[in-house]
This record gives structure tokens, C-alpha cells and sequence, in this order.
């Protein structure tokens, strides 16, 4: 059940509604924090209306209007697509449905280990990309190398922000390593990590590996999550 409250904002006599979650019995208060939060995340309300499949879509997105690596006629990997908002960002940007006249064409793959629901534009398969010959499969699934490998992935929340932290560096490393495999030489890898101090080993290995190694925090990215997104473009191959 909701109440619905308001309140005024200056000066022009506007009113700005704001729904608010009433506990529910049997609801612990973490999960009607989240779910006031959604409810109330324009980002959330902005995916809906643009038909993306998550507020995610608008992390990459804003990653891309900042680096400019999902260009027409890209390939790309996006790991652990699941629900795939970032491969419809990149079906739109590399133009992998041809709809920009003139403009090369571009793909893009994307691997989770459950099946996703099909995305326009985009070629989907269930795989665990840390599975031996997992980068020959991703190679032969593209014809050839990719320009850019991208990593949306998190793994499931331990309730410990160490263990937590700990875990993803692990996972972004693994992905790292098979962006090593299949990128193509000046090609892009973009993954999120959680701040908390174990990131020196994963920075040091990118740095030898492209030219440039960026840590971002997107708008869309919010304000009291410790997540935080490592660019790293030019790969020397």
C-alpha cells in the first residue's frame, strides 16, 4: 500500500510527489528502502520511457558520451549482458541494425550464464567466460576480434562490503583476461569494480596492457554506491 505525500518547491508553487513505501509485515525495512528507491529513481522512470530494460543502460551510456568507444561499426562484447540495457546501447551506437545511412554497420555479442531474452540488433549465448575456449567461441561467434569488451557483471551480494569488494575485483580480472584474448590491438575494456582498496593489482595489470587507464563514476552510478567504472583504452595487443 502507498501513501502518496508532497511538497513544495521554490518559488514557482510546483508540487513534486514522492511515493512512500509503508512497511509491509513480513517486509524487512532493507526491501521497502529499495523498493522506495526504485519507485522514486528518475533514472528507473527515464528507462521505462526509452524502453531499455534497466537504469544500467544509462551508465554506459554516459561512459560513451565521455570516451567515445561504441562508434559505428564497432564489435563488441558485452559480458554478462543479463538483462541486456547495455546491448541495446550498443546496437544503437555501432549502428548494428543499419539504421544510420552511410554509417558502418557493427555488432554486438553478449554472453551471461543464464539466457536472455532476445535484443534486437544484438546476437545472444549462454556462456561461462571463464570456461576453457571460452575466447576461441567469442572470436568465432564475431568473425574475428573485438573493438571494445564491457562488463556490467557484479557478483551476488554477500551482505560483507570486503568480501563484496574482493569478489568483483576477482570477477573484473577474469574478464580483463579475456578481453586480453579477443580484443583487437587500440581496443577498449570497460568494467565495473566496487572501491574498497584491492584495486592496485587489477590497475597495475591494465596499465600494461592500454595506453590509457581511466576510473569513472557515472551520473547514473548512485551517489551511495561504492561502484565505479575502470576505462581502459588504446590495448597494445
Amino acid at each position: 500500500m502507498r501513501d502518496m505525500s508532497t511538497k513544495k518547491t521554490s518559488g514557482r508553487g510546483q508540487r513534486d510527489l514522492r511515493v512512500k513505501v509503508k512497511s509491509a509485515r513480513g517486509r524487512k525495512l532493507s526491501s521497502t528502502r529499495w523498493l522506495e528507491r526504485q519507485l522514486n529513481d528518475p533514472y528507473v522512470k527515464r528507462a521505462k520511457l526509452e524502453g531499455y530494460r534497466g537504469r544500467a543502460a544509462f551508465k554506459i551510456l554516459e561512459l560513451d558520451d565521455r570516451f567515445r568507444f561504441l562508434v559505428p561499426g564497432a564489435r563488441v562484447v558485452d559480458l554478462g549482458c543479463a538483462p541486456g540495457g547495455w546491448c541495446q546501447v550498443a546496437v544503437k551506437r555501432v549502428n548494428a541494425l543499419g539504421e544510420k545511412s552511410g554509417k558502418q554497420i557493427g555488432t554486438v555479442l553478449g554472453v551471461d550464464l543464464q539466457e536472455v531474452e532476445p535484443i534486437a540488433g544484438a546476437e545472444t549465448h549462454q556462456l561461462d567466460f571463464m570456461e576453457d575456449g571460452a575466447d576461441e567461441k567469442v572470436k568465432g561467434w564475431l568473425g574475428g576480434e573485438a573493438d571494445v569488451v564491457m562488463s556490467d557483471m557484479a557478483a551476488a551480494s554477500s551482505g560483507h562490503k570486503q568480501t563484496d569488494h574482493l569478489r568483483i575485483i576477482a570477477l573484473c580480472e577474469a574478464a580483463a583476461h579475456l578481453a586480453f584474448d579477443v580484443l583487437t590491438p587500440g581496443g577498449t575494456f570497460v568494467a565495473k569494480v566496487l572501491a574498497g582498496g584491492a584495486e592496485g593489482e587489477l590497475q597495475k595489470l591494465l596499465k600494461q596492457k592500454f595506453e590509457k587507464v581511466v576510473n569513472v563514476k557515472p551520473p547514473a552510478s548512485r551517489a551511495d554506491s561504492s561502484e565505479k567504472f575502470v576505462v581502459a583504452t588504446g590495448f597494445r595487443g
